[in-house]
């Protein structure tokens, strides 16, 4: 058997080097372009669009395409495409956006933004030798009726709900969940309304030793609602209110309501690609707990203050994001949270990136935790909040790859196989 294996190899090897030497060629008169989108299916575009060259390295592409996305008031996708030209094309840049509404399936998305990428694309490969290969269709309403504006009788107003549910289980434990869900959203140009909610119950029953049965049950339920007026292209202003339920935070209601201020350094319309945002709120808080706290108490009232400063980056070069927050119970002397977030993934030369990721927070806040020391039972299975003074997380990765700069060819064949 070894002997057959190593003379299909035999046969194998030479017969893919010479199919390399062929059909795989990339056209050295074509553009070479670098798609860079982390929400793009990318092996469509090499399949729909075959005019260019696509190639793994920014340094030895003619056009780098960066597309970011955002979501719409009405739900839909929102793809920002910029091109940004590289060697001979240096300083010749354009930026494109496309329009996913809500109901559109993943295909009809994929389709819509291959249409936006190959217009953007006839700037640069006009000025290739395969521009006389180039041809532009115009696609008439089949009614030959004008573009008409639409009367919108929901005015702007998005609604969604969902639920979900399950379980699974083995000989001696189980789990059923149950989960719910819906929004109502108005977004237009000066305004934004936003309001949610979500409840969920968690069931898990484990079989001990000598015949005893312990069952964990873990519900909640949170809403919220915002509204926010823009005051220019750095600026908005707004209000936020929340209530909430948590057998795990021993919370029978938890209330918040108050009103806040933000400001954006970059314009609110580069938000795909640039943010940093300083954002202050004060409110006040009602708890009603489930049992009596460590500080004895059932009911109170809270004054609180936060703020936050946020940076989101999405460059050429990777992308990159930080925010500190601190916050703190104006009446309640000493009863202060400050947490700090950042992450990014950077390529540092021709095929090396790394990413990383980390949160640190400092607490002092938890005033809802219950009287009396947790059982063996409710530390394993998580079933109420415990007292710390910190928390952290922390990840890391490294990736480097060599080789051939192309990648234009869509082979999907065995895409199941291999393992055990």
């Amino acid at each position: 058997m070894a002997h057959l294996c190593a003379l299909a190899f035999l046969i194998l090897v030479p017969t893919l080097a010479a199919e390399g030497s062929q059909g795989s060629t990339p056209r050295s008169d074509a553009v070479r372009l670098f798609l860079d989108c982390r929400a793009c299916d990318e092996t469509f575009i090499r399949t729909e669009i075959t005019f260019v060259s696509y190639v793994r390295e920014r340094t030895a592409a003619d056009v780098h395409v960066l597309i970011t996305t955002q979501t719409t008031g009405g739900g839909g996708i929102e793809y920002s495409l910029q091109f940004i030209g590289l060697g001979h094309f240096k300083g010749v840049d354009n930026s494109l956006r496309y329009t996913a509404p809500q109901i559109a399936t993943q295909d009809q998305r994929r389709r819509g933004l291959v249409s936006i990428l190959k217009l953007g694309l006839v700037r640069y490969v006009s000025e290739s030798p395969l521009a006389t290969q180039l041809s532009l269709r115009f696609d008439e309403p089949a009614d030959g009726l004008p573009f008409v504006a639409q009367r919108d009788p929901w005015n702007f107003w998005v609604f969604r709900a969902g639920g979900s549910g399950g379980f699974d289980g083995e000989q001696s434990t189980s789990l059923r969940t149950m989960s719910g869900n819906f929004s109502a959203n108005r977004t237009t140009d000066r305004w934004k309304v936003l309001l949610s909610g979500f409840g969920n119950h968690r069931n898990q029953r484990f079989e001990l030793a000598g015949g005893q049965t312990y069952t964990a049950v873990r519900r909640g339920y949170d809403g919220r609602g915002l509204v926010t007026r823009s005051l220019g292209p750095h600026w908005s202003i707004g209000a936020t209110g929340a209530l909430s339920a948590s057998t795990f935070a021993n919370y029978d209601l938890r209330t918040r309501i108050g009103p806040g201020i933000e400001y954006n350094v970059f314009p609110y319309r580069d938000s795909t690609r640039r943010l940093l945002t300083l954002y202050y709120t004060a409110g006040v808080q009602t708890a009603d707990y489930t049992e009596e706290t460590i500080y004895g108490r059932l009911k109170e009232t809270l004054m609180d203050q936060q703020f936050e400063v946020s940076l989101g980056l999405r460059q050429p070069w990777g992308t990159a994001s930080a925010a500190f927050e601190t916050s703190q119970y104006v009446n309640r002397n000493g009863k202060f949270r400050v947490s700090a977030f950042g992450g990014m993934d950077v390529r540092v030369f021709r095929g090396l990136s790394i990413s990383l990721d980390g949160r640190l927070a400092r607490r002092r806040d938890q005033l809802s935790l219950r009287r009396g020391a947790a059982s063996v039972e409710d530390i394993l299975v998580r079933q109420r909040e415990l007292a710390t003074g910190y928390s952290y997380d922390l990840s890391f990765g490294i990736s480097y790859s060599f080789g051939s700069i192309f990648n234009s060819v869509v082979n999907p064949r065995f895409r199941g196989a291999g393992g055990f």
